[in-house]
C-alpha cells in the first residue's frame, strides 16, 4: 500500500490511543519536502552509534506537497484517503506535487503543547506517556501494512541544534518534536491489520464494578511480558530503566492499595486548579462530545444515570459547587466510593521503572544507596524519551489486555503527586518510579468509548 494510503488509515486507529482526560496531546509529522526529509535523515543517523553531529535545518521550505493549506492530508474522519476525480488517493497524482516514493518515509511524533494538561507538573508525564501510546499503535497500525519502523531517534534538548527542528509554515508552533521515526517497507501477516484495528476499537477505560473472579496467572503472566513486545522498543533499544510491570493480586495488597486511594483520592477534587481543568473535559451531553471530539460525558465517568440524578452530578462536580461540598467532605466521599470500588477488584497493575538494580533513584529495596541516578535521568525526573518508550510499553499492555477480555480503570490521583506517589510505593513496594497504576478485572456492564478528534486534526506534511 502507498504509504500516504498507510499513514491515514494508521492515524484513524491510532487516534483512539489512551490520554488522559481523553485531551489527545499528539501530532504527527510526514516529511515530505525534500529539505526536512534531508533533515530527518541526519537527525537519524547522528543518534546512531557512530553517528556524527546533526547539522543544522536552518529552517528549510515546507515544499509543495498536496493537501489542506495548513499542511493537513486529505481524508476522511474514518480515515479513508481522499480521492481524485479519475480514483486515485489524494496527492498521488502526477500533478499534485507529492514527493515521488522512495524507499523509507520519515515522521515526527510531537506534543502539541495546545492540547497538554498543565494543572499538575506530573501531567507532564502523562502527556508523554499518551504521545508514546498514540506513536506505539501508530507504528504497529503501520507495520500491519508493510511499513516497519526500523529506526527511531529521541528527540532531546539540542538533537537539532537549536533550529527550528522541520522548518516552515507547515510545522505547528505548538508542536514540540519528541521522537523521530524510519519506517521502511517490510510483509505484513494477512489479517494483523483488521485484529489490531478490532482491539484498539475495542480498548476503553471502564470505570464501572468488575466480576471478582480471579484472573489466571498464566494470563497475568502474558501481559507482563506484553510490555516489552512493542515496535518502537524493537527499533530503538536504548540503554536506561527499564519498565517493570507488576500485578497486584493478593488481598493485603489490595487492601492496601484501596486504603492509599480512600485517604487520598479526594486530591484530585481538592485541588483547584487540577479540577477546574478536570471539569473543562466533562461534556453535557454525547452530543456535545461528539463535537469536540474529546473529552467524556458522565455516562463514561459513572455509567448510565437516570436525568434527575444526571443533573444532580452536573451541578455537584461545578468546581464552584465543590469548592463549597469540600467543606462538607464531598471530595473524602468520592474518594472512599473510588476506594471500594479498587478493593472488590481481582487485581491491579502498575508500571514502573524498574530499579531492581538501583537504576531508579527511587531509596527503596533494590536502591540502598537512596535517591541518586534514575536510570539516567539526573534525580527523581525521568527524561522525556524514557517516558515515551513507556508510553509505548503501556499501549502493548492494554491492547493485551483488550485482547484477554480485561478491562482497565486508571487510578492515576495516587500518582499526580510527589508525596502521595512516593507513599504509594514504598507501601506497596514497587520495584520503581511507577509511571501508571490501574485496577483490572473483568467487566460486568460495558462501558461507552469516547469520541475522538478527526484523525486529520494531528496529522501534518511537513
Amino acid at each position: 500500500m502507498a504509504f500516504h494510503d498507510a499513514l491515514q488509515v494508521a492515524a484513524a486507529i491510532a487516534a483512539r490511543a489512551p490520554s488522559s482526560h481523553n485531551c489527545q496531546p499528539w501530532g504527527v509529522g510526514w516529511a515530505t519536502d525534500a529539505v526536512t526529509r534531508r533533515t530527518a535523515a541526519a537527525l537519524l543517523a547522528a543518534g546512531e552509534p557512530g553517528g556524527r553531529a546533526a547539522v543544522s535545518p536552518g529552517g528549510g521550505s515546507a515544499g509543495t506537497a498536496a493537501g489542506a493549506p495548513d499542511g493537513r492530508l486529505g481524508g476522511t474522519p474514518d480515515g479513508t484517503p481522499d480521492r481524485a476525480p479519475d480514483g486515485t488517493p489524494d496527492g498521488a497524482s502526477a500533478g499534485s506535487g507529492r514527493v515521488p516514493s522512495r524507499r523509507s518515509e520519515y515522521l515526527v511524533l510531537a506534543l502539541d503543547r495546545a492540547r497538554e494538561l498543565t494543572a499538575l507538573p506530573a501531567h507532564a508525564t502523562e502527556m508523554l506517556l499518551s504521545c508514546g501510546s498514540h506513536g506505539e499503535i501508530l507504528a504497529r497500525a503501520l507495520a500491519a501494512q508493510g511499513w516497519r519502523a526500523d529506526g527511531v531517534r529521541l528527540l532531546g534538548p539540542g538533537a537539532t541544534g537549536g533550529a527550528p527542528p522541520f522548518g516552515g509554515d507547515r510545522w505547528p508552533r505548538a508542536w514540540e518534536p519528541l521522537c523521530l521515526l524510519r519506517l521502511s517497507p517490510a510483509p505484513a501477516p494477512p489479517g494483523d491489520l483488521a485484529a489490531l484495528r478490532e482491539t484498539v476499537g475495542a480498548r476503553h477505560t471502564n470505570r464501572g464494578p468488575y466480576r471478582p473472579e480471579a484472573i489466571d496467572p498464566g494470563v497475568l503472566a502474558r501481559l507482563a511480558s506484553s510490555a516489552t513486545e512493542s515496535a518502537l522498543l524493537r527499533a530503538h533499544p536504548a540503554p536506561g530503566a527499564p519498565v517493570a510491570v507488576r500485578h497486584l493480586v493478593g488481598a493485603p495488597e489490595r487492601a492496601a492499595l484501596a486504603e492509599l486511594v480512600a485517604r487520598h483520592g479526594g486530591r484530585d477534587f481538592a485541588h483547584r486548579a487540577a479540577w477546574r481543568e478536570t471539569h473543562a473535559y466533562i461534556r453535557r451531553d454525547e452530543a456535545e462530545a461528539a463535537r469536540a471530539g474529546d473529552g467524556f460525558t458522565l455516562g463514561q465517568l459513572f455509567g448510565e444515570l437516570s436525568p434527575p440524578r444526571r443533573l444532580g452530578m452536573r451541578a455537584a462536580l461545578a468546581p464552584a459547587t465543590m469548592r463549597l461540598l469540600r467543606h462538607a467532605g464531598y471530595d473524602r466521599f468520592l474518594a472512599r466510593q473510588l476506594a471500594a470500588a479498587v478493593r472488590r477488584s481481582p487485581a491491579a497493575v502498575a508500571l514502573c521503572f524498574d530499579g531492581s538494580d538501583g537504576s531508579d533513584g527511587s531509596g527503596r529495596p533494590g536502591n540502598p544507596a537512596g535517591p541518586g541516578d534514575f536510570g539516567g535521568f539526573g534525580g527523581r525526573t525521568p527524561d522525556a524519551g524514557s517516558v515515551l518508550r513507556a508510553g509505548a510499553a503501556l499501549a502493548g499492555y492494554w491492547l493485551a489486555a483488550t485482547r484477554a477480555g480485561l478491562v482497565l480503570h486508571p487510578v492515576s490521583v495516587l500518582l499526580q503527586h510527589e508525596d502521595v506517589r512516593d507513599a504509594c510505593e514504598r507501601r506497596l513496594a514497587l520495584p520503581g518510579r511507577a509511571l501508571f497504576l490501574s485496577r483490572l478485572g473483568y467487566a460486568v456492564t460495558a462501558f461507552p468509548s469516547s469520541h475522538r478528534r478527526s484523525p486529520s486534526h494531528a496529522l501534518r506534511r511537513v
